[in-house]
């Protein structure tokens, strides 16, 4: 039987009356955001990952996604949004300095791409580590093609500081609103809440941040697509909003007979089990090995669990060799991770404060609004609102669904907003300012006229300047190179962020000196686990 949720109300008053101004200053978040390595001209970068970056597998603040070119800064978790924005900046500044005549790609639709088997997949040394992460990623590309995964996107990580954690535990206790009792099991199953009402919802998010309405028509070669043309280069829809999470985006057409289930860790953790061994018959047609070299981890429906697709992920930082899984499994959920933003040609670093501001403001929504358990046909109705708002989500007469009804967008939206106002307010009052109210009212604004939103401008500065997409991001890209080569990194954060690179180097030495199983052995226990 359900222990019944506290309402919404109920959460916004305990949040008010107990220390909630110091919870709200101490929230927890940290940014991975990826970007494509170009040179001047704009032209895919097939230069190995620079050394002077030091090793992709152990640097802390830089590693590569899927290609050798696709880098991601990583940064510490912060508890305030200028300290994460200003650390993602020095990292970017730092890439400038150590590496000459390449430059950051500003969007997360690729440049003008080489033919998909020339697309290189990133490398990591010689360790049963690194090889597992080049063969997961020679997989993919087997399984989905290369050019959908030099998509670039940003990552949002998101925590509530231990104090909230414990005087919610308590709370809950007190009013017997929970049968744990264990504190870890609560704040497991409080993130496991907030992600089923992020999965009802993120359609907004979508809508809201979107910046992919159009690609270079490279990124389809060879691939069936039902977009429209604009102008002599580019593909688009003229109501998307975000292609990078469409079916030609980061998505995958054999996951959509999954339904993972986010009820419970348990459930949550054996859904995920069951793809990472079900057999997958136009996988088994690849083979795992050809020739005595690896072209995928197995043959099942994923290799891993990060091969599934999920626009947020429950997540611990695990320890080395752990399987995200056993992580979770064994010490449950310390943060969620968020997938679906797109990097913002717009702005320099691809995310601003006000959209981290809203992003917060939603995500805590998401914890305290009541989150009925979630059953496969509201699985499926919620990836269907995705469809719709990637493809159409600008086209005034678009409907979702809302709960089992189809309604208008925009009421949707503008009623999800307006639930969210006190929540702001919050933040506002805790943090002195108006700054968090007033990104909210920038959503709204973008309800009431879609022109304002990042995919409508995009595309409108496109039009209106007879550019192609290439051309419009290139000319964002050296501007963003300009202004990073300017930037002054303070000295002890750049003599840290350099100790970063030698030390990570060091440790990929030791990893490839100390291995003392083949692979197979250790891709066995890895499975194992």
């Amino acid at each position: 039987m359900l222990i019944p949720e506290n309402t919404y109300e109920q959460n916004l008053a305990f949040q008010a009356g107990n220390n909630g101004r110091d919870w709200l200053t101490q929230l927890q978040r940290g940014i991975e955001k990826e970007g494509l390595r170009v040179d001047d001209a704009g032209h895919f970068a097939m230069t190995p990952h620079p050394r002077a970056l030091g090793s992709a597998l152990t640097n802390p603040w830089l590693t590569t996604d899927f290609s050798e070119s696709l880098l991601e800064f990583i940064t510490p978790v912060f508890t305030t949004i200028n300290a994460t924005l200003a650390y993602l900046k020095d990292t970017h500044a730092l890439f400038y300095k150590r590496v000459a005549g390449e430059n950051i790609w500003a969007g997360s639709m690729p440049c003008f791409l080489p033919d998909d088997d020339r697309i290189p997949v990133a490398q990591y040394g010689t360790s049963n580590r690194a090889r597992m992460k080049t063969i997961y990623r020679i997989g993919l590309g087997h399984r989905y093609g290369r050019a959908m995964q030099t998509i670039a996107g940003v990552h949002y990580n998101f925590s509530m500081p231990e104090q909230y954690w414990q005087a919610a535990f308590d709370e809950a206790r007190t009013s017997n609103k929970t049968s744990h009792e264990e504190i870890q099991d609560f704040i497991s199953q409080r993130y496991l809440d907030l992600i089923r009402n992020f999965r009802r919802n993120y359609w907004l998010l979508i809508y809201l941040l979107g910046a992919a309405p159009c690609f270079n028509k490279s990124f389809v070669r060879g691939r069936e697509h039902q977009m429209d043309r604009l102008g002599d280069e580019d593909l688009y829809l003229p109501y998307a909003t975000s292609l990078r999470m469409g079916d030609l985006g980061y998505q995958s057409s054999a996951q959509k007979s999954l339904f993972i289930c986010y009820n419970e860790l348990d459930t949550y953790i054996q859904t995920l089990r069951e793809a990472i061994h079900k057999p997958y018959k136009p996988y088994e047609s690849i083979g795992v090995k050809k020739n005595g070299q690896y072209r995928q981890l197995n043959t099942s429906l994923l290799q891993i669990e990060n091969e599934f697709y999920s626009p947020i992920r429950p997540k611990r930082v695990t320890k080395r060799g752990q399987t995200p899984l056993r992580a979770l499994r064994e010490h449950g959920v310390e943060y969620v991770e968020v997938r679906c933003i797109d990097v913002n040609p717009l702005t320099i670093l691809g995310i601003d404060a006000e959209s981290m501001r809203f992003l917060d403001t939603f995500l805590l929504y998401c914890l305290i609004k009541e989150s009925p358990h979630c059953q496969e046909e509201e699985f499926r109705r919620n990836a269907e609102n995705q469809s719709r708002i990637v493809n159409r989500g600008r086209d005034p007469a678009i409907r979702i669904y809302c709960g089992k009804n189809e309604l208008l967008m925009r009421d949707c939206a503008t009623d999800l907003l307006t639930d969210m106002q006190p929540i702001a307010g919050q933040f506002d009052q805790a943090h002195q300012t108006s700054a968090y109210s007033d990104s909210l009212r920038q959503q709204l604004a973008k309800v009431e006229d879609d022109s304002l939103t990042p995919s409508a401008k995009i595309l409108r500065t496109l039009i209106d300047n007879n550019q192609s997409l290439l051309a419009f991001t290139r000319k964002q890209t050296l501007a963003f190179a300009k202004e990073f080569k300017s930037h002054q990194i303070k000295e002890a954060a750049e003599r840290k962020m350099l100790a970063d690179v030698e030390v990570s180097l060091k440790k990929q030495q030791e990893l490839e000196q100390n291995d003392v199983v083949s692979f197979d052995e250790f891709l066995a226990a890895y499975y194992r686990q």
